[in-house]
């Protein structure tokens, strides 16, 4: 991609790596195959550095953040992220790790991750749908259960943020933990993840994520485009990605790849031609800032020597 069409560096905000010997029980040979997000046989394989170097082809990243990928082991991928950043750092650059905060015994584990070097935060995947095969959790509304409450309370003080993964419906209930536990960092993934394209269901996606946005603590990443849209295309996607930027404001939107699982649907530089042309508007200071600026903030990153 010419540098006409993306004239800043990049910092990729969310991917995945794989190594499948360490076990991932959402790409064993006979998970289910009827997803949300498609049919992910193509992903069951290896995806490592070299794997993303070559997706990433001619463009200017110039950093990237790894984002947990469902490893049986949490602390295991960790700690292989670990290896892979001395080797290759800064593509990844850091480390987003995996922790039920339900679990009685979490605060070891948080402990354990925050001692890391390369961690900056972690993800729980919330996503919860009456239909089964969206859903991620087994229950509603475990957001707002003491248990886990607890186990969230316990970020801020060991230093790590959180990387938050609803659906569109579940955003107030993000809102009001922003409110609650406002020295924590929050990042919210995939912008909320509006499954539906119907006027009215994205009038209320909207709004809940204007209301989440007024939370000074919540910085959003505009990321996994085609999980929730098999087909889009710039202009699918262009109101959903301008309505983001007005909540947030530029210095508090970042852009992420999903990859590998949004290679299912586009190449990287399809993806990221489109939010350079759809960007196209903004000045170039405010485009640094959703291509890189925001991630090197959110998630502490050192690019003095990229």
């Amino acid at each position: 991609m010419s540098e006409s069409i993306i004239d800043v560096p990049i910092v990729d905000a969310h991917h995945h790596l794989a190594r499948l010997d360490l076990g991932y029980p959402w790409l064993a040979p006979d998970a289910p195959i009827d997803r949300y997000h498609g049919d992910d046989r193509d992903l069951r394989r290896n995806y490592l550095v070299s794997d993303y170097l070559a997706d990433v082809a001619d463009l200017p990243v110039i950093a990237s953040v790894h984002v947990e990928n469902g490893a049986a082991d949490p602390v295991a991928e960790a700690r292989w992220i670990g290896e892979v950043i001395a080797e290759s750092a800064p593509i990844p650059a850091v480390h987003v790790c995996r922790a039920d905060l339900t679990q009685p015994d979490v605060s070891v584990q948080l402990e354990t991750l925050a001692s890391m070097q390369h961690v900056r935060g972690v993800r729980q995947i919330l996503n919860w749908h009456q239909d089964p095969r969206k859903s991620h959790t087994p229950r509603p509304g475990m957001i707002d259960e003491p248990q886990w409450r607890s186990g969230f309370a316990q970020l801020a003080t060991l230093g790590l943020s959180f990387d938050l993964q609803v659906f569109a419906d579940q955003l107030t209930s993000a809102a009001a933990l922003a409110a609650d536990h406002p020295t924590t960092q929050i990042v919210l993934d995939h912008i909320g993840m509006p499954l539906s394209r119907e006027p009215e269901y994205l009038h209320e996606w909207a709004a809940s994520l204007r209301l989440l946005a007024e939370r000074p603590n919540v910085v959003v990443k505009v990321s996994a485009i085609g999980t929730t849209d098999h087909f889009w295309t710039p202009e699918s996607i262009a109101p959903l990605i301008h309505q983001t930027i007005d909540a947030f404001g530029p210095d508090r939107v970042m852009f992420g790849s999903n990859f590998p699982v949004d290679g299912m649907y586009s190449s990287m530089t399809a993806l990221y031609g489109a939010f350079a042309g759809i960007t196209r508007g903004y000045s170039r200071m405010e485009r640094a800032e959703m291509f890189a600026g925001t991630a090197i903030r959110a998630y502490r990153l050192d690019v003095s020597h990229t």
